[in-house]
């Protein structure tokens, strides 16, 4: 395990995680007391929106450097030859983003010259389709190696692309601006967000750096699980490994699917079911055929396709309200203007008035659900009442209204419970200032120094946004698929290298994204909230075909749509930022494709570990024999295909947000496989025994967390109260994971008294 290695560097180590743990969680702890400008950015906006990611990244780059050159060159490794590949590998792939921009460049002009839009969508969709399926059909292969590692000779440089990619999921570019957008600084208490996925989801890869990737590259590897076999021996630390692995994996590959239906029905107008079978059979062609050396060059391609998607809308919506298309430079004086324009909507009384009447809606909901079968008998013999009245009128407009809404009513109490209550949860929420929306660039729910409710207020908002960035940073560190990607490099200095390009290709997104959020709510507030509701753009028409996505309605009856009336989803911002900038339908396409990607890429990924975890590590329990590799491949891929189709029926089932079920993923990930591994690797008192309990401890405490705290849950075990702890929301139940985890570890480790197996 190379503890001596690590025993040299521990100051260099001390040091770095000293810095890291101050940019992720100091600077943000006082973020309240940090509300000056500076070069017109509230300072502790712009530390948790790009800073602390600039401080990362020079973390991960230092360590590489600093880590490569006191090793030095690897003996055993050509690294002449090395270098002859990976310019072969620049000109091939150089030729495949060359085609990608020149078939985009080549639509524009068709639009313009007047192609049908549903051609655009299906050329470009079908051409980006066919490269990620060549890419995989090339890539083929029955050899373990190949299979599992892609051979251990990929480029740092390429595998930071594909990790990015791998990384950078439907959350992330689908939903991670609309989020923001939502959130603000840092969300609700009742819901934390905003910059936390930001700065928690960066921070992770400091972990991954100096702590886990390079190490784990180090024992030539093909699973995670294969760690804590090797790591602690027997059965159990692989068997429960493999299963944490496909449990992480299995909740995080159901939001990808998701995106993907959400993505390929929008571009090509099929049902949400229909267009989650087509983007599977992109997800399998690579996965399926080819393992981790397809899905590595077709991830690499795909991240060019997600980030051109996302930086044209964004720059040019800078463009277009600063003049400077540099949109994370520029868009600090938006800000301002929306403090300015939240002050206006919050004091304005054709707000108050939408205020009033969503609180009025709600109490009458509420009222209903008091006796819910009594209210819904009633209101059905109300409306049959009304229709049977038309008499000679049946006809018209008045009575098909009517049998409308009788047919929209509750079938049965059940039902009409559910729906009340949401409904009813929905205008609560809309019942408060600006649609119940935090102030944008406002860091935490209420206030330090007001009485003591908003004191507390203050508190939890503020620890849970806190927990949310540990959770996630965490997480990272422990993601299965993440991890396997750094196993690909052909030596343990090219997988810094690695580590450090991906944050790099992170970074161009990441900064990108809290711009985007701002753009378009300045977008909204000074162009859309006031105007006439006949006079609205025709893409909000459009999109609000979805209510999931759009919704709005007059609910003051003035006929000028106030802030309030409109609902925007998470996933609206970043799909509908074309229409919203006025860009060609060709970018609109871009985007959409570039969704469709980030969902495929990291699809790939998940599946692959998946069954990988079933076939190499549950199946076949490690066996590395040559006599097996063939089998253990079919395996693996029989196990992905089953996999992908259960995924896609619970996807097809419409769960949870996207955002909520990646970020739930990660809490599982960090409390089932940090703190077993992280003291495997620094700590060579750590036993098999205490690698089981930290296991099973932190998986137990998670789940429970996140499960006894679900509305339904609740309601059927007839519990009473939140259920909190400390106030963390469930989103970050790996907090408590992560603590059982590590207190278990060392207490089962120090009472076992058992030497772990050598590893060196």
């Amino acid at each position: 395990m190379q503890q001596e290695a690590s025993h040299r560097q521990w100051p260099l180590h001390a040091g770095l995680l000293l810095l890291w743990f101050v940019a992720s969680f100091g600077v943000v702890f006082f973020a309240r007391d940090l509300q000056f400008q500076f070069a017109g950015w509230p300072v502790a906006f712009w530390f948790a929106a790009q800073g602390a990611l600039l401080v990362f990244i020079a973390i991960v780059i230092l360590f590489a450097r600093s880590a490569n050159r006191r090793e030095g060159p690897d003996a055993d490794f050509d690294q002449a030859a090395f270098a002859l590949q990976t310019r072969h590998y620049h000109k091939r792939f150089a030729l495949v983003v060359l085609g990608i921009l020149g078939l985009l460049l080549v639509l524009a002009a068709a639009e313009q010259w007047g192609l049908h839009k549903g051609w655009i969508a299906g050329i470009f969709l079908s051409a980006t389709l066919v490269v990620y399926s060549v890419i995989g059909v090339y890539g083929r292969t029955s050899e373990a190696a190949e299979y599992y590692v892609a051979g251990r000779r990929i480029p740092g440089l390429y595998n930071g692309m594909a990790t990015a990619a791998d990384w950078m999921s439907a959350a992330s570019f689908i939903s991670l601006a609309g989020g923001l957008y939502l959130q603000g600084f840092s969300g609700v208490a009742g819901q934390p967000g905003g910059l936390a996925y930001i700065v928690g989801w960066t921070g992770g890869f400091c972990l991954v750096a100096l702590l886990v990737a390079p190490y784990l590259r180090r024992l030539n590897l093909y699973t995670v699980p294969d760690y804590f076999a090797l790591r602690y021996g027997g059965r159990w630390p692989r068997m429960i490994a493999a299963l944490a692995a496909v449990l992480v994996s299995f909740t995080y590959v159901v939001a990808q699917i998701y995106g993907v239906g959400l993505i390929t029905s929008r571009l090509t107008g099929v049902h949400f079911e229909i267009g989650i079978l087509l983007g599977l059979g992109g997800v399998l062609v690579c996965s399926f055929l080819g393992g981790m050396r397809a899905v590595t060059w077709t991830q690499a391609v795909q991240y060019w396709v997600m980030i051109l998607a996302f930086l044209i809308p964004v720059s040019w919506l800078a463009y277009k309200q600063v003049g400077n298309p540099l949109a994370p430079v520029a868009y600090g004086q938006q800000l301002q203007k929306i403090a300015l324009l939240e002050q206006n909507l919050m004091h304005s009384p054709l707000e108050k008035q939408v205020v009033v009447e969503y609180a009025r809606r709600a109490q009458l909901l509420e009222r209903k659900l008091q006796n819910v079968e009594q209210s819904l008998q009633a209101e059905r013999q109300e409306l049959r009442g009304k229709l049977n009245a038309l008499g000679a009128r049946a006809d018209d407009e008045a009575a098909n209204q009517l049998r409308r809404a009788l047919a929209a009513l509750p079938r049965d109490v059940a039902v009409a419970r559910e729906r009340w209550s949401h409904q009813a949860l929905d205008y609560r929420e809309r019942a408060q200032p600006l649609g119940g929306l935090a102030l944008h660039a406002r860091p935490f729910e209420g206030d330090p120094e007001g009485d003591a409710t908003q004191q507390q207020l203050f508190q939890t908002s503020r620890l849970n946004f806190l927990a949310l960035v540990f959770c996630l940073m965490v997480g990272t560190a422990g993601l299965p698929h993440l991890l396997t990607r750094y196993y690909t490099t052909p030596t343990v200095a090219e997988t810094r290298r690695s580590v450090a390009w991906s944050l790099v290709f992170i970074a161009l997104l990441y900064v990108s994204a809290p711009a985007l959020a701002v753009l378009v709510k300045y977008e909204v507030l000074a162009h859309l909230v006031g105007q006439p509701f006949d006079a609205l753009p025709a893409w909000m028409a459009q999109w609000s075909r979805d209510p999931a996505l759009l919704s709005y309605a007059d609910v003051n009856g003035d006929g000028i749509l106030q802030f309030a009336e409109l609902k925007i989803g998470p996933d609206l911002v970043m799909l509908a930022s074309p229409e919203i900038s006025g860009l060609p339908y060709v970018v609109s396409v871009l985007v959409a494709a570039g969704g469709l990607a980030a969902a495929l890429s990291t699809a790939d990924g998940l599946l692959l570990t998946i069954g990988n975890a079933l076939a190499h590590d549950v199946y076949f329990k490690g066996d590395s024999s040559k006599a097996q590799s063939m089998r253990r491949v079919m395996w693996s891929k029989f196990a992905l295909l089953v996999v992908a189709l259960v995924a896609a029926y619970v996807a097809a089932q419409r769960p949870a947000g996207i955002l909520y079920l990646v970020a739930a993923s990660f809490s599982l990930a960090g409390a089932a496989f940090v703190p077993a591994m992280v003291l495997g690797i620094f700590w060579q008192g750590a036993t098999r025994v205490g690698a089981i309990a930290g296991m099973l401890s932190g998986l137990a405490v998670t789940v429970y967390y996140m499960l006894i705290n679900q509305p339904g849950v609740r309601q059927a075990l007839d519990l009473t109260g939140d259920g909190l702890w400390l106030g963390i929301q469930p989103v970050s139940a790996g907090l408590f994971g992560v603590v059982a985890g590590l207190l278990a570890t060392l207490v089962f480790s120090l009472a076992s008294n058992r030497e772990p197996p050598s590893t060196s």
